[in-house]
């Protein structure tokens, strides 16, 4: 049977007793209906995991005592930085959580003209928190031990001034362009990937990244949904040159 991982936000070692957050013991409890005696594995995002036993479950806090740590590492040689044009509800949702299990390294939810969303002060802290849950969960699931960077909510064209590092390949997705992934052959650094919300980008954003130095590119003849677009894309490069494949 295959052991539970949990994110614990906080200092863990060895031998010490732990109360997990009340989110985490809500699932540990009432969704995976654990008892004490139970074995977890726990992360704090600093790198490897921690065996982990529950020895309380009252109150609605589970406490567990922290067990020998195992040092694992599963992330990518290739740091992507997915910047991702805001879409609506599951579809940025599946975008997040599909994306942590290709190994991204780090999001940036952007405004762009074709964005329908509309979020702004607390509207926005409460969806920053939820997608925050999104990434956990997913490097739950998969085995991650690091917890992608998750920025903060920019418009596009402040993304497109910020982010522009020696060595860094900068891809804009766009099913007009004339080269696709295959066009690529030195290995890069790192990448930044953007792609667009629900509509894509206006022709007047693909210009603006491309003289930010974003290199325009098509994933083939058929025009992708943005949370197929993006993931597709992610795949791809991981297969190239990070640990897929």
């Amino acid at each position: 049977m295959r052991i539970p991982r949990v994110y614990h936000l906080g200092k863990l070692n060895t031998g010490t007793d732990v109360a997990l957050s009340e989110t985490a013991s809500q699932h540990v409890q009432r969704v995976l209906r654990l008892r004490p005696g139970a074995e977890l594995r726990l992360f704090n995002g600093e790198g490897g995991e921690f065996e982990a036993v529950i020895i309380n479950a009252e109150r609605g806090r589970a406490q567990v005592k922290i067990g020998a740590h195992h040092a694992r590492d599963v992330e990518s040689p290739l740091p992507i930085t997915l910047a991702q044009g805001i879409s609506r509800g599951e579809r940025m949702d599946l975008t997040l959580q599909k994306s942590v299990e290709l190994g991204v390294a780090a999001i940036a939810p952007v405004v762009t003209s074709f964005c329908q969303v509309k979020l702004d002060g607390e509207r926005m802290e409460r969806r920053h928190q939820h997608w925050e849950g999104v990434i956990t969960a997913a490097c739950e699931q998969c085995g991650r031990t690091r917890l992608p960077l998750l920025h903060e909510k920019q418009s596009l064209m402040e993304w497109l001034a910020q982010h522009a590092e020696e060595g860094m390949l900068r891809i804009v997705l766009d099913h007009r362009a004339t080269q696709g992934l295959s066009s690529l052959s030195k290995r890069p650094r790192a990448v930044i990937l953007l792609v667009g919300p629900e509509g894509g980008l206006e022709e007047s954003e693909i210009d603006a990244a491309r003289q930010a130095g974003y290199l325009p590119l098509s994933l083939g003849p058929r025009v992708l949904r943005t949370e197929t677009a993006g993931l597709t894309a992610l795949a791809a490069l991981q297969t190239l040159w990070g640990d897929l494949g």
